[in-house]
């Protein structure tokens, strides 16, 4: 079966597994797309577990612009096919948190270019690119198991750079990425607070709310007592 076909043949089942319910839900989030179906993440998530993984398929799905083919290529791509190239095309065709963040979490994160991406994409100007590369510092604090706490140490002065753009969609991933990364053991966590401190002497409403919002957390009963253990 051709990748077109194949394509055509999802694009109908996420047709039939839309519900414009959602969709008028979304656009209350947010999430405001002139092209989707309102496919729930739960169907998304049992469609992708169907198909398995599909490169070619991934790629052709996210070309026809499709808010839940979007989302879906983005559970089907193989993190081991993905390319530099492939990674600017679609953070440019960013045009939701959504979508962007189902992009970088559930793929972009375990790419080999994941970390240098992190940091190269929080000096873009646009909104959502920007957002990519703290979603990518927050996804990574928690998908990646294997290396060692010190490199996120360098994550913290860029979070500390730009928690003053005011921008819903930036603060609020410059704040995950500060919060995740400050719950992922106890030698970040300090460091994390400490930076959350240094950021709410800034003259910034928005990195005010950065700093009291990832402080609250951050120095909680239960993410200390998890740290402890």
């Amino acid at each position: 079966m051709s990748v077109d076909v194949k394509c055509d043949e999802i694009l109908d089942r996420l047709k039939s597994l839309g519900d414009p319910r959602n969709v008028e839900g979304m656009a209350r989030y947010g999430i405001r797309v002139t092209k989707a179906f309102g496919v729930s993440a739960p169907n998304l998530r049992a469609l992708a577990k169907e198909v398995g993984r599909d490169h070619e398929l991934a790629v052709q799905l996210w070309r026809t612009g499709v808010h839940d083919a979007r989302t879906f290529a983005a559970l089907i791509d193989d993190p081991a096919k993905v390319t530099l190239a492939q990674m600017e095309r679609w953070a440019k065709d960013f045009n939701s948190w959504a979508v962007c963040d189902s992009a970088c979490g559930c793929l972009f994160d375990k790419t080999p270019y994941a970390w240098d991406k992190a940091i190269e994409w929080t000096g873009r100007q646009g909104e959502y690119v920007k957002r990519a590369g703290f979603v990518l510092m927050a996804t990574l604090a928690v998908h990646d198991k294997k290396t060692p706490d010190e490199r996120f140490l360098a994550f913290l002065p860029l979070i500390a750079q730009h928690a003053t753009d005011d921008r819903n969609f930036v603060k609020k991933a410059v704040n995950w990425a500060l919060r995740q990364i400050g719950k992922r053991s106890r030698c970040l966590n300090d460091a994390a607070v400490r930076t959350a401190q240094e950021i709410r002497r800034t003259d910034s409403k928005a990195a005010r709310w950065i700093a009291s919002d990832a402080l609250r957390e951050l120095t909680s009963e239960g993410v200390q007592r998890r740290l402890k253990r």
